[in-house]
């Protein structure tokens, strides 16, 4: 009997239906339309993940594990995938918040574009960019993973460099495309590996088959390769920040629901593998992402841009994120995957409305009270705010608390309680530069009066001038109701308070598989350490609100201190890789591919050249005369002869 889970197919399908008709008739349609329907196809392949989700919730607990295969798909010796869908619950979260947060970003283009004499092709990449983050979460193998995997880096190159004519939005896109290519090395390795040692590279013959420590470890490490090119962990990193040349909508989808989650999302799927492996390895991955939201954290405080503000905190709740997966908490992981996808894409969306809102200028010095004129939205970019610092009752504090409960009570990491104290002071930075944001932003005194001397705007009596900000049209504000309201109440899918409130850790075990790190910490501690997490997010909200609205310079609204250069320059690691790339590295390249064609293109041509020599003289052996056949048989015979003699 057929489920509404075997549905998956139409998932991808409208997304892909409406890539295919923008490319063909999507100038033809124009603005609005062409925006409408890029929408509509994202809202069908929303219903229909909800349609999947209902056929999901309706199969018993160890059922839910539905694959729809489609055709086959490669076939070559020993090798054999098929183009296959996954239906569990691990994938029905991913696509249920893909194309929940994608439909609204949707909506949210169709008038933050308007104008745009591009506005249909960029709709066109937003459809496939969708289609391919749902073939990677909803494929049943790793090559079909891949495929998506790959999609989205291509997409991400069309969206980022999309006003490719600024050269700096053009070396944006192809610093993304080729920081990526560096992981998917990683990622590509992993396959191999798995198929030599499994035959397959099927998730389900992989997760059943039998495995030694070394072979998981060295698959675990070569996958996370991959993800820390794509969830922008370090050193691979740099690439997200420059991705804020791309529009604002663009920043939200990558930054939000869909790139920077797939290298959490494809841990979280090899967990058997990860459990399978050393215990040093998923240490590793904990301190990895733990350095990553420190180091991004610290850099996040020194940004003036709003928007590269927003791309170094994405960078570390990715690395919050990824602490969550070394520790073995994949749920804790997954729950604030949701939660940050809700308010970081209304945060993003809340900054593009902004930046709308003052004429396409993104630096904060220039900003100062805009919530008077931007009253929708100010409010849902506040509810983000008290989120991403972790304030209750909102989404974000629930979610990163089981991140920080896990650190604490998992005694397997390397170092656990050090990494704890650690991911406290990432909070607490979190909470500090996302308050800076927010009172440079709308708070205090406005400051884009004279943008040509500097000079801040004396609150009088004159008229505002001409270029003033004003609140953006309804298909940009409803976004950011809808997250916002998402934002505050969606921490109640895992309330810590009993096992019968975790509904999220329930639903999410069949594709866990036992995999799952449960601490015994009491009720009594949980409490403490929710306690102080909470007042090291206060902590730096407290500190941000003395140093930059208290303060005062006579009448004149000021806008803090200054950080120290090195953070506002990302500690030099940015600017080093590209100092090294174009000097050393570039003269290396250049020899390489010297070597490569003399030496290793020229014994490829010298060898073609001796077969073509010897080939030659043999062809005069081959004349078609049957006398000229019969001396060489008759020489042969007395060759023969002769040796035979010898040897006697």
């Amino acid at each position: 009997m057929q489920t509404l889970a075997e549905l998956v197919w139409l998932v991808p399908l409208f997304p892909l239906l409406g890539f295919v008709t923008l490319m063909f008739a999507g100038r033809r349609l124009g603005e609005p339309v062409a925006g409408w329907l890029a929408t509509a196809a994202m809202g069908s392949s929303f219903v229909a993940a909800l349609v999947v989700f209902i056929g999901l919730v309706g199969l018993d607990g160890d059922q839910r594990i539905v694959e729809v295969r489609l055709f086959d798909w490669v076939v070559s010796g020993d090798l054999h995938v098929d183009f296959g869908l996954l239906a569990d619950p691990l994938s029905v979260t991913m696509i249920l918040f893909i194309t929940g947060v994608a439909t609204l970003i949707h909506l949210y283009s169709i008038g933050y574009m308007h104008g745009d004499p591009n506005f249909s092709k960029f709709f066109v990449y937003l459809n496939l960019f969708a289609f391919s983050m749902l073939m990677l979460v909803l494929g049943d193998n790793l090559l079909l993973t891949f495929l998506g995997w790959e999609g989205v880096g291509a997409c991400s190159y069309f969206l980022i460099s999309f006003w490719h004519t600024d050269t700096a939005n053009a070396s944006a896109g192809k610093k993304a495309f080729v920081t990526n290519r560096v992981g998917d090395f990683g990622f590509m390795l992993a396959t191999f590996l798995a198929f030599f040692t499994f035959g397959s590279i099927n998730y389900g013959d992989m997760f059943s088959g039998e495995i030694g420590q070394s072979t998981a470890t060295a698959i675990a490490l070569l996958v996370f390769v991959g993800a820390a090119g794509k969830s922008a962990q370090f050193p691979l990193y740099l690439w997200l920040p420059d991705a804020m040349a791309g529009p604002t909508p663009v920043s939200a989808l990558i930054h939000a629901a869909t790139m920077v989650t797939s290298g959490v999302y494809l841990l979280s799927r090899i967990n058997p593998i990860l459990a399978a492996s050393y215990d040093w390895a998923p240490s590793l991955i904990a301190w990895v992402g733990l350095f990553t939201a420190l180091f991004a954290a610290t850099i996040a405080v020194a940004q003036d841009d709003i928007k590269k503000v927003l791309a170094y905190s994405t960078v570390s709740q990715l690395g919050f994120m990824v602490v969550a997966v070394g520790s073995g908490v994949y749920v804790a992981a997954l729950f604030h995957m949701i939660t940050h996808a809700f308010f970081k894409a209304l945060l993003f969306l809340g900054s593009g409305s902004v930046i709308h809102g003052m004429n396409n200028d993104q630096d904060m010095k220039r900003y100062g009270g805009l919530a008077k004129f931007m009253p929708v939205t100010a409010i849902t970019f506040l509810v983000g705010w008290l989120a991403i610092a972790g304030i209750p009752p909102f989404s974000g504090f629930w979610s990163k608390d089981e991140i920080v409960v896990a650190v604490w009570a998992n005694d397997d990491v390397f170092a656990n309680k050090i990494l704890f104290v650690l991911l406290l002071v990432a909070a607490l930075l979190t909470a500090f530069y996302m308050t800076r944001l927010v009172i440079l932003t709308f708070f205090g005194k406005p400051r884009w009066r004279d943008e040509v001397s500097g000079q801040a705007w004396i609150a009088s009596d004159d008229p505002l001038p001409e270029r003033h900000p004003h609140e953006s049209p309804w298909l940009m504000t409803v976004p950011l109701v809808a997250l916002a309201g998402l934002a505050l109440v969606a921490g109640v899918i895992n309330l810590p308070f009993s096992k019968d409130l975790k509904f999220f850790e329930h639903w999410l075990e069949p594709s866990l598989l036992g995999n799952e790190f449960h601490g015994s910490t009491s009720g009594g501690t949980k409490i403490v350490l929710a306690v102080i997490a909470t007042l090291c997010a206060i902590v730096g909200i407290g500190a941000a609100f003395v140093m930059y609205l208290r303060r005062r310079d006579g009448d004149k609204a000021v806008t803090g201190p200054d950080a120290p250069k090195v953070l506002a320059d990302g500690w030099g690691y940015d600017r080093a890789v590209s100092a090294f790339m174009g000097g050393p590295g570039r003269v290396g390249f250049d020899k390489l591919a010297d070597f490569d064609g003399t030496v290793v293109d020229g014994a490829v041509n010298k060898v073609g050249q001796m077969v073509r020599f010897d080939g030659q003289l043999l062809r005069r052996l081959q004349s078609g005369l049957v006398r000229n056949y019969a001396v060489f048989v008759a020489l042969g015979a007395v060759a023969l002869m002769i040796y035979f003699l010898g040897r006697a």
